[in-house]
């Protein structure tokens, strides 16, 4: 059901990002978009890319003093289908990746106004930080 991405699922992952940005409101530039997915698909260095049933998921790596070392973002989860339990046995997955791969927490952040996604996730165990991320785009 689930599966490592590679370079030659491109073609079938832009649609997936396509739509996954349409819902969530973020503008979708495929050529940056194609540029970020490069690294992920040939190799593990930044992360991972996975590729479901009319879904996807991005897992990307980085390193914590708080988390005791490396950590994992569930930077996208985009789940076609929705209410047929695929959401929650691919997250379960991806969690066993993220350990496997030697994450020792693993973080992933949701839009302000998306309350069913926060339901889900805190039914798989994940639980709001009371830190607030800000940003400055480079």
């Amino acid at each position: 059901m689930i599966r490592r991405a590679s370079n030659d699922d491109l073609s079938t992952l832009l649609p997936l990002v396509r739509e996954f940005y349409a819902i969530d409101g973020h503008d979708y530039d495929e050529p940056v978009v194609t540029a970020a997915l490069g690294p992920l698909l040939a190799d593990d260095r930044h992360g991972q890319v996975w590729l479901f049933d009319r879904g996807y998921a991005v897992l990307t790596w980085g390193w914590s003093l708080e988390s005791g070392g490396r950590d994992a973002l569930l930077d996208e989860f985009y789940v076609a289908d929705r209410g047929r339990g695929t959401g929650a046995t691919v997250l379960t997955g991806l969690v066993d990746q993220a350990r496997a791969a030697g994450a020792r927490k693993i973080f992933l952040e949701t839009e302000e106004p998306n309350d069913a996604a926060r339901r889900f996730y805190r039914r798989h165990g994940f639980e709001p930080e009371r830190s607030t991320w800000l940003s400055r785009t480079l």
